[in-house]
C-alpha cells in the first residue's frame, strides 16, 4: 500500500572486499556484540534472521535457507558479484558513506558504483584530528592544519560525524573551550600518543564540534548503541540537550544517530528543537521482526519532517539489504494500519513515506 521508490541511506559505511568465513561473517553480523557463547551462533539474533529471511532470494535461494549455504553460495558468487546483486536489490538510491572505519571497506564511488545509486562522503571529525596530528610536529602545526582540513572536509563532504558519545560520553561542556584551553589540551594529547593513537580528550573533542558547527555542514552525532567499546550509560541523547541548546540558530543541523535504546529521547529532541533530526538506523536492523515496534514509538513524538532513514550498515551489503528491506516493511505495515483504521487519509501516508525515506535527507544535506 506504502511506497518508496527512492531510498536515501543516510549514514552507512562501505562494504568489505574481502572473502569471508562463518566466523568472520558472523563477527561483523553483530558488530557491537561480543563473541557467540559456545556452541552458538550470532545467526540467532533478530539481525541473524532478517539476514535469512531477505538475502538469499537476491542469491538466487530460498528464504530462511541455512547459514552454511547461504555462505557457500556467496563465495561460490565470489564478493564481487554478490555484493552488486545484494546493494543493487536493496532498493537504496543514495548513499552517504562515513568513510572513517579501519579495514579494506568500499569508498562512496565504489558503493555506488556496485549498487547502481548515488554516493557522497561523510566525514569522521575524529579521525580526521588523528591523520593530521600524525602528520603535525608542533601544536601550532596541529591546530593550524586541523582548522584548514576541517575547511577543506566542507568543501567536498556532505555530513560531518562524530564519536565523542563513544569516545567519552555526550555530558560535555556545551561551550566552545577557549584558545588557551585548546592549546593545552592539545599540547598534553601530542606529548603522550603514538602515531595512530585515538583521540578521546574532552576538550578537543568539543574543539572539533565547535569547530564542525562553524562550516555550517550538518552534524551526526551517535547516541545509543551502534559503535564497538561504547559505554551505553554515556551515550542517551538527552545529554546532549545542553550543547543542543547551544547551536540552536547557529545553522548547523543536528542528526542523532543510532539513538536505540534511547530512540524515544531522541524523537523529543528532534521535536523540541528545530535543527535536530532523529535516525531510524541500525534500530531496525537490531530489532529484527519487532522493527515495526520500535518505528511506531519513533512516530509517536518526532515531526515526520525530522525523522531520516538510514540502514546504518557497515563491512557486509547483507546489512544494507534488511537495513532497506525491515525499514519499508514496517513503514507500511505502521502507516498502512492507520489508514486502515482511518485515522490517515493514504495521501498523507504516502506523503510522510517519501519524507521519511528520502526528502528529508535530501534537504537536510542539500542533494539534489
Amino acid at each position: 500500500m506504502i511506497e518508496t521508490p527512492s531510498l536515501v541511506d543516510q549514514y552507512c559505511h562501505g562494504v568489505l572486499r574481502t572473502e569471508l568465513g562463518l566466523g568472520t561473517f558472523e563477527a561483523h553480523l553483530a558488530r557491537t556484540e561480543g563473541p557467540p557463547a559456545a556452541g552458538t551462533t550470532l545467526f540467532d539474533t533478530q539481525t541473524g534472521f532478517a539476514v535469512r529471511r531477505w538475502c538469499p532470494p537476491l542469491l538466487g535461494l530460498e528464504p530462511h535457507c541455512p547459514p552454511a549455504r547461504y555462505l557457500a553460495r556467496r563465495r561460490e558468487l565470489g564478493v564481487l558479484e554478490a555484493g552488486r546483486r545484494l546493494l543493487r536489490g536493496s532498493g537504496i538510491t543514495t548513499y552517504l558513506v562515513d568513510t572513517g572505519l579501519p579495514g579494506d571497506l568500499t569508498g562512496p564511488a565504489e558503493m555506488a558504483s556496485a549498487g547502481d545509486a548515488e554516493a557522497h562522503e561523510i566525514v569522521r571529525l575524529e579521525l580526521l584530528a588523528e591523520q593530521v596530528a600524525d602528520t603535525s610536529g608542533t601544536v601550532e602545526a596541529f591546530l593550524a592544519n586541523l582548522a584548514e582540513s576541517i575547511h577543506g572536509a566542507a568543501a567536498h563532504a556532505v555530513a560531518f560525524t562524530s564519536l565523542a558519545g563513544v569516545r567519552h560520553g555526550l555530558a560535555l561542556a556545551p561551550e566552545p573551550p577557549g584558545p588557551g584551553e585548546v592549546r593545552g589540551a592539545a599540547g598534553r594529547w601530542l606529548a603522550g600518543r603514538r602515531v595512530g593513537g585515538a583521540l578521546a580528550d574532552p576538550v578537543l573533542l568539543r574543539h572539533l564540534l565547535w569547530s564542525a558547527v562553524a562550516s555550517g555542514r550538518p552534524i551526526q552525532l551517535h547516541a545509543g548503541l551502534g559503535e564497538p567499546g561504547l559505554r551505553i550509560d554515556r551515550t542517551d541523547p538527552v545529554l546532549l540537550t545542553d550543547f543542543v541548546r547551544a547551536t540552536a540558530g547557529l545553522g548547523t543541523d543536528l542528526v542523532l544517530l543510532h539513538g536505540y535504546p534511547y530512540h524515544r529521547h531522541a524523537a523529543h529532541l528532534a521535536g523540541v528543537f528545530p535543527h535536530v533530526y532523529a535516525d531510524l538506523g541500525a534500530a531496525l536492523a537490531r530489532t529484527g521482526a519487532r522493527a515495526v515496534a520500535v518505528l511506531a514509538e519513533l512516530l509517536e513524538l518526532a515531526p515526520f519532517g525530522k525523522l531520516l532513514f538510514s540502514s546504518g550498515a557497515h563491512g557486509l551489503p547483507e546489512l544494507h539489504v534488511i537495513g532497506a528491506r525491515l525499514f519499508r516493511e514496517a513503514l507500511s505495515r505502521v502507516l498502512g494500519g492507520w489508514v486502515s483504521e482511518g485515522a490517515w487519509s493514504l495521501e498523507d501516508a504516502q506523503r510522510v513515506a517519501e519524507m521519511i525515506a528520502a526528502g528529508n535527507a535530501r534537504r537536510v544535506y542539500g542533494l539534489t
